[in-house]
């Protein structure tokens, strides 16, 4: 989840426009959380304490209006469009990150996935990439290998994750789809080395650069710091712009999960 929110502060000030750079300063006064990371920590916040998961995300979505949302989402926030709207989007993908941590079974995270993206992306597609994540995650930090969570997915999901970033990149645009942007995301974590360069790459794109970060940056943790904590230095920054309300949530978050 951490790594989910580090990825879309980082992503935030290049999208549509960080010209498939990889080579970037992470943090500046530019960078700050979007739609991603409040819904992030409202899927956190259902899995933690129950309740109706359209009602969380709505809580939390009109607490914080000018993060970025789609259209068609913020009219679903506001109630104007009161039930699942058949969305292919990646939103569904953005914000499941704290069920591939939560679940304790892949069954289970599959089915919390479905049941997260479900309220929004009832479409199949939205709600494929929001499980493909889900998933992955859940085996990373299972300590499944690179190669297993490649194997699932590409069998689970059908995505073609055969394919590298080198190639992908010089024709690859701007692309809000799970199809058009939930494998490239996985590829960018499968490529790194690290969290860090999970973020980079998944950047480096050129695309919905927020949410591919987010996407790719959660798998990341999981993979990269099941044995150890992560970065100090951009868990500082990430404390720095989030709100207390948000910080409560990710700690009591994490605090479950380690008990």
């Amino acid at each position: 989840m951490k790594g989910a929110i580090i990825g879309d502060i980082i992503g935030s000030r290049f999208e549509r426009g960080n010209g498939k750079d990889y080579s970037f300063e992470l943090f500046t006064p530019g960078s700050t959380f979007t739609d991603d990371t409040v819904m992030t920590v409202a899927v956190a916040d259902w899995l933690m304490h129950g309740g109706d998961i359209a009602a969380v995300l709505r809580r939390w979505g009109v607490r914080y209006p000018t993060a970025g949302y789609g259209g068609t989402f913020r009219l679903w926030l506001a109630g104007v469009i009161k039930a699942p709207y058949n969305s292919w989007g990646n939103g569904s993908a953005m914000r499941v990150s704290p069920v591939g941590g939560w679940a304790e079974t892949m069954e289970q995270c599959l089915a919390l996935a479905e049941e997260t993206a479900a309220v929004t992306h009832n479409h199949p597609e939205g709600i494929k990439g929001a499980q493909a994540v889900a998933g992955a995650i859940y085996m990373a930090r299972d300590g499944a290998s690179k190669a297993g969570i490649r194997e699932w997915v590409t069998q689970a999901f059908g995505y073609d994750l055969e394919r590298n970033l080198e190639d992908i990149r010089p024709g690859y645009t701007f692309d809000v789809s799970c199809q058009g942007s939930v494998p490239e995301s996985i590829i960018s974590f499968l490529e790194a080395t690290d969290l860090e360069d999970a973020v980079r790459k998944a950047i480096s794109l050129g695309g919905d650069t927020d949410t591919m970060a987010c996407i790719a940056g959660g798998i990341a943790e999981a993979y990269y710091y099941r044995q150890q904590p992560m970065d100090n230095f951009m868990v500082e920054k990430m404390n720095e712009r989030l709100p207390e309300e948000m910080k409560t949530i990710v700690e009591e978050f994490y605090q479950k999960l380690l008990a």
